[in-house]
């Protein structure tokens, strides 16, 4: 088994929860909706949460199989399981809960991050799994410690630059104690990102210049009513828009300003569903414009929970080799900002592929 534990329990870790439960249910040869059925060794049968932390009265000291239910969590129950004698454990607030947001998470007092690195050892965690609300710096960077002082491997799913760290604090940590660091910001299986670098990639194949493009991306769960406030959202732009103009031949749309990507708005009723619209324009054959547009809609939670499964699993081989720092191969392939960027995710795939195989 993998043993993991996650940092978050929102609507990715209700849907990663409940995704692995339907995929035991049908038994272990069952791939549907799967991107990759095996890696290394492992299937998605093979994962197992032993822990989790968070920071809602509602949810601390609940089974994870209830907790996942509890407010302000609206992912639906798409599989019914049975208690897993797994329960939540409060971890630090820190800066994980916007001021906006504070009625809505109902948290808990500030809990001693000693405790959670207590509990990932007894739990005997390989991997820990960073779900916070974006714009949870020292809150990621805390579970990113207590990870290296637990030994466990350490997945940040959000858009923190750890992995991708410029100042390297943590990619040297994770090194020097040969732990695996993979992130950071987790792409969907079919998203607006990876739809985006797709469409900027083919430009760039066909010798179409691109001229200026935005992607807007509305929702209506915790993660976009936590993205209402601007000052959350700085590095969550950084990592969307890098993934994209790292598809083509320089930062020109950057520096001229032919960019916007990111979350728009907060509409209640759209759920977990994310509605992103794309526009891309253009030169090409003798300065001709070419013009696409695009809409996406998509379960949020289920399309990052897929990476999810793959990730955890790609991790789990690292340790088994003997492999710290960051993994730039498999980050390349499942997030928005690893620490290097592939050209294409046809390219990124390669990488990946390599890494499994070698």
């Amino acid at each position: 088994m993998i043993k993991v534990a996650i940092a978050g329990l929102g609507n990715v870790a209700s849907m990663l929860i409940q995704g692995i439960e339907y995929y035991k249910q049908r038994g272990e040869n069952y791939y549907e909706g799967l991107i990759t059925p095996v890696i290394g060794k492992y299937k998605i049968t093979d994962i197992e949460v032993v822990a989790a932390f968070d920071i809602s009265k509602n949810k601390v000291g609940k089974d994870i199989t209830e907790a996942i239910f509890e407010k302000p969590n609206i992912t639906p129950k798409i599989v019914n399981m049975e208690k897993k004698g797994v329960k939540v454990s409060p971890g630090p607030v820190l800066d994980g809960v916007a001021p906006h947001m504070i009625d809505v998470f109902n948290p808990v007092d500030d809990a001693k991050i000693e405790n959670v690195i207590q509990e990932l050892k007894d739990s005997k965690t390989e991997i820990l799994i960073n779900l916070l609300p974006v714009g949870s710096e020292r809150a990621s960077r805390t579970y990113a410690r207590a990870a290296l002082e637990a030994n466990v491997a350490f997945i940040n799913a959000i858009p923190v630059f750890i992995a991708s760290d410029p100042k390297k604090e943590f990619p040297t940590l994770f090194q020097k104690k040969n732990l695996p660091l993979a992130g950071d910001d987790i792409k969907g299986q079919v998203g607006a990102t990876i739809l985006h670098r797709t469409l900027t990639s083919l430009f760039r194949l066909r010798g179409v210049k691109v001229e200026e493009t935005y992607q807007l991306n509305v929702g209506g769960n915790t993660d976009f009513l936590n993205m209402k406030t601007e000052e959350r959202l700085y590095t969550k732009r950084i990592s969307k828009t890098k993934a994209v103009t790292s598809t083509l031949e320089n930062d020109y749309l950057e520096r001229e300003g032919r960019i916007r990507i990111g979350p728009s708005d907060y509409i209640p009723f759209l759920g977990n569903t994310k509605v992103a619209y794309i526009y891309t324009k253009g030169s090409g054959f003798a300065g001709m414009p070419v013009k696409v547009e695009a809409m996406l809609e998509v379960d949020d939670k289920s399309n990052a929970a897929a990476v999810l499964v793959d990730a955890i699993r790609g991790v789990k081989v690292a340790l088994d080799r003997g492999i710290g720092g960051p993994l730039v191969e498999l980050s390349a392939f499942y997030f928005k900002h690893p620490p290097i960027q592939a050209k294409d995710d046809e390219e990124a795939y390669r990488w990946f592929r390599k890494f499994i195989e070698m």
